[in-house]
């Protein structure tokens, strides 16, 4: 199959269900994404708050799918904890609960058991899986530092292998491309990448440039990592977002990728 990409509105995750499946990749809604592996359920940045005003940030639109329709999971995925367009109060309240979450060291910190935190390059053994903490930068090159150390705040992505699985790549709120060409140097090409975009813009940080992948730097990052697939979320439902999904698939027609908006997404990668 050529290489695609999947848009996805947030609609998506209508299909979903509580049975996991060999390989799946389904979007609920802004960042929030279930990807089964061998079987196993993962679960990244859970946000299942209705459309609300938290001050800075608005929520427009609720996720496509009730907490309960993802059922039981392994583990959570969080590339960050301090936004809640990643990590919101339904999302914090049901990570939790689960068994394991994977998060940058200073989430660890701050929110405690059962979150594990790693830094850049470390790993966690979960379940005949490797799941790899990944850099990030929540923000442009040459943004001003926090009191961490980190432009915006700590944000990690993934990138998780299972023998006989696609190798799958999580950006999280990333903005970088340096950080995906470091990612490519290290793994190689990736059977499947989701890739948070929207242009994320906020005024009063770095004079309103982009937090997160465009939709053109989104293009530019899957062709770095040579992907298969590609799906692109965290890019509708909140006001915050200088870019939509229409933006998306335009700016990966205009680059010769084949694209499908895909309202219900399940993309099954594997044979």
């Amino acid at each position: 199959m050529d290489p695609i990409v999947w848009t996805c509105g947030a609609s998506s995750g209508a299909r979903l269900t509580p049975d996991r499946r060999q390989f799946a990749v389904t979007v609920t809604g802004g960042p929030t994404t279930v990807i089964d592996v061998a079987g196993r359920r993962l679960l990244c940045d859970p946000t299942f708050d209705p459309p609300h005003d938290y001050g800075y940030l608005v929520k427009t639109e609720g996720p496509a799918v009730e907490i309960g329709v993802v059922g039981d999971v392994d583990a959570v995925l969080l590339s960050h904890d301090l936004h809640p367009d990643n990590f919101d109060e339904s999302g914090r309240e049901f990570a939790l609960s689960a068994p394991i979450v994977l998060a940058p060291t200073t989430a660890a910190t701050r929110l405690g058991p059962p979150v594990q935190g790693r830094g850049v390059w470390e790993t966690w053994d979960l379940h005949g899986m490797t799941i790899t903490a990944v850099p990030a930068r929540h923000g442009p090159a040459d943004g001003e530092l926090n009191d961490e150390g980190f432009v915006n705040c700590e944000v990690t992505g993934f990138v998780i292998e299972a023998p006989g699985s696609p190798k799958t790549y999580v950006s999280g709120d990333n903005a970088s491309l340096a950080l995906v060409r470091d990612i490519y140097n290290r793994f190689g090409p990736m059977d499947c990448a989701v890739l948070f975009a929207g242009a994320a813009s906020v005024p009063s940080k770095f004079d309103g440039r982009p937090l997160s992948l465009t939709s053109e730097r989104a293009v530019a990052a899957a062709e770095i990592l040579d992907a298969q697939h590609v799906i692109v979320a965290h890019q509708d439902g909140w006001r915050h977002f200088a870019q939509n999904a229409g933006d998306t698939r335009h700016a990966f027609a205009g680059a010769g990728w084949q694209t499908g908006c895909a309202p219900h997404l399940s993309v099954i990668c594997a044979n």
